[in-house]
């Protein structure tokens, strides 16, 4: 488990993580999300031991971080903001060089290493030298090096800066293997990341807690939550005899897409798609909207309301 215990960090007068409080237990992948500048890298430096809180602290199964900072440490994989590394080793020298710091057994260390290549794609690379990396393959190695003890807990900032649509593919998919056993915290910008690979989100702005809940909960607290969108031809007229729908609350049109939310408990959707067969209009696109999660952290973090 980790405990974070109102921890936080100022710099003068500037507040950069304010009073922040929270729990993460076994088999959770936390989403930390927040705009530049919230305090997320922040926060994940005093979880590992990497920057000294300014007042309270965090707990790693019960090693307080700040009072016993080596044996917490040795529990966590982390994988900071940029992964930096020393660029003149090879990636097999690196990575080696970072299991025995790790006091992995000398007789396991060839093994741990070769596992970490295989998952995370290294091979072709692994007699390179980091400095002439690619950013995607060096990213790649950043998480080689978090992963290569099988820590209990992974601390991950920003894990797929830099990867192509393929290996940030591929590197979700190993978030998701290795969370049935671990606690994984992601701080991260990309929203889709959060939808992809988190079963908890919390968003903080201003070093403050402003949510913590689940990705589908935070959706569901969207304006388009159970709204209708769809593309359809002479989308002015079509607008004006949908918005007669008693199960419609009111209708927007932007760009030549028009989305309807929903009035009440109705079948929005089902009033919808039969005013659709029964004018017999020439639609595009049609869609039932879960919600977006980008306009709910928009209007958490404005400090708007989020419904």
């Amino acid at each position: 488990m980790i405990e974070v215990k109102s921890l936080c960090k100022t710099y003068g007068a500037i507040k950069a993580v304010d009073d922040l409080s929270f729990t993460v237990e076994d088999g959770q992948v936390l989403g930390f999300l927040g705009p530049n500048g919230a305090g997320k890298s922040t926060t994940m430096k005093m979880i590992t031991g990497f920057l000294t809180p300014t007042s309270g602290t965090a707990l790693i199964d019960g090693i307080d971080v700040v009072e016993n900072s080596v044996a917490a440490r040795a529990r966590i994989g982390y994988l900071p903001e940029g992964a930096p590394s020393y660029g003149e080793m090879t990636v097999r020298q690196f990575l080696t060089f970072v299991a025995r710091a790790r006091l992995i057994e000398k007789n396991e260390v060839t093994e741990s290493v070769s596992r970490v290549i295989k998952k995370l794609n290294l091979a072709e690379v692994r007699h390179q030298v980091i400095d002439t990396l690619s950013k995607g393959f060096k990213r790649r190695v950043g998480l080689a090096q978090a992963i290569i003890h099988d820590p209990q807990i992974l601390i991950l900032d920003e894990p797929t800066d830099g990867l192509d649509p393929n290996q940030k593919r591929e590197v979700r998919g190993l978030i998701r293997d290795m969370s049935k056993d671990k606690i994984i915290i992601i701080s991260t910008h990309i929203l889709e990341e959060v939808q992809a690979v988190c079963n908890r989100v919390m968003i903080i702005a201003h070093g403050k807690l402003l949510a913590d809940d689940t990705p589908q909960d935070l959706i569901a607290r969207s304006r388009y939550h159970n709204a209708v969108s769809l593309v359809v031809k002479s989308a002015e007229k079509v607008a004006s005899a949908l918005s007669e729908l008693p199960e419609v609350a009111r209708v927007e049109l932007n760009e030549g897409e028009l989305t309807l939310f929903p009035a009440g408990e109705g079948d929005l959707f089902g009033a919808v798609t039969a005013e659709i067969r029964e004018n017999a209009w020439q639609v595009t696109s049609l869609r039932l909207e879960a919600g977006r999660l980008d306009q709910v952290f928009h209007s958490i973090t404005q400090g708007g309301a989020s419904t």
